[in-house]
């Protein structure tokens, strides 16, 4: 079972995290859920590193500022840039000392991102590998819904209108009943070709416990973030990036552009797969993840600096 508990920030926000495995072991692994979701999407790379690593890994999850069990926030901080910092406060936390794999879904990619262009040093002390799961560093540049470009900018539109409004509902959330009639078209949205029943519930419930205020406040910040220039300075470290083929919102271009400045980046593309690839393809998402995690492994431990230092 895994250990839960909450780590308090300083607007006094609470995030509720989950850690299995060692506290002192080798690596820590971070996995950052997108949007709207919580840490639960992460179940089945969760099941997979602890099963199979020795104990050589600690697999630490956690729902974002607004999200899953974690408290709202403050309207002014729902900005990739304040979770960012949250991400920071977690390691110091968490994992205050060792070195750290983080590992990104959309909105959870970015955020890795923003802690390394906020806390440069903090992140080059702390990081030995990366993994990207369907995310982007050009905000919404390449999100065109899979439809015309005419048509995408209307439902940008609508979107970005529709969030404006979401964001001044404060903590309040989307009543159950209307999420599951709005089932088809998360559906849509989300997954690629084949979707399991188990995941859609999943995804569904997630929606549900992400307060208004972050469902909306979040979008601007999303759509504007521009950080190739961050990651082009991350060369030096093992990486991985996957997106699926029918990803409706971070397409391949996405991915392309992260593995295009980060040349050591092992570039996956999953036919039939949309924007849920730890559900939709568990098997290469552990595979990557895995990869990366051998290579940190087989690395002397130069990374295992004390928080803090250099910040």
């Amino acid at each position: 079972m895994p250990e839960r508990f909450e780590v308090g920030l300083p607007d006094g926000v609470r995030l509720h995290v989950e850690a299995t495995g060692p506290a002192d072991a080798q690596v820590t692994a971070i996995l950052l859920h997108g949007w709207t979701l919580d840490g639960r999407s992460w179940h089945r790379q969760v099941e997979a590193l602890t099963g199979s690593s020795d104990g050589a890994v600690r697999v630490v999850t956690y729902d974002a500022r607004g999200h899953g069990r974690s408290s709202c926030m403050p309207l002014p901080t729902a900005t990739l840039a304040q979770l960012g910092d949250d991400l920071l406060a977690v390691l110091d936390t968490v994992a205050p000392t060792g070195r750290v794999i983080l590992v990104g879904h959309s909105m959870g990619g970015m955020t890795i991102m923003e802690y390394a262009h906020r806390h440069p040093a903090h992140f080059a002390a702390r990081t030995a590998g990366l993994v990207f799961v369907s995310t982007t560093a050009e905000g919404h540049t390449h999100t065109v819904y899979g439809l015309s470009p005419r048509i995408a900018r209307l439902i940008r539109l609508a979107e970005t209108t529709g969030a404006g409004v979401l964001a001044r509902c404060g903590s309040w959330r989307a009543p159950r009943a209307l999420l599951r009639a709005l089932q088809p078209s998360i559906r849509w949205m989300l997954f690629g070709d084949r979707c399991d029943p188990a995941d859609i519930r999943l995804v569904t419930s997630a929606v549900a416990r992400a307060s208004l205020r972050s469902i909306g406040g979040f979008r601007a910040s999303i759509g504007a973030q521009h950080r190739l220039d961050t990651l082009a300075a991350l060369a030096h470290l093992p990486a991985a990036a996957l997106v699926g083929d029918r990803d409706r919102l971070t397409p391949p271009p996405c991915a392309e552009s992260i593995a295009a400045v980060l040349p050591a980046t092992e570039l996956t593309v999953c036919p039939g797969a949309g924007h849920m690839l730890m559900m939709e393809r568990p098997d290469k998402v552990n595979g990557a993840l895995t990869g990366v995690l051998s290579r940190v492994l087989a690395e002397p431990a130069s990374h295992a600096t004390p928080a803090g230092t250099g910040v």
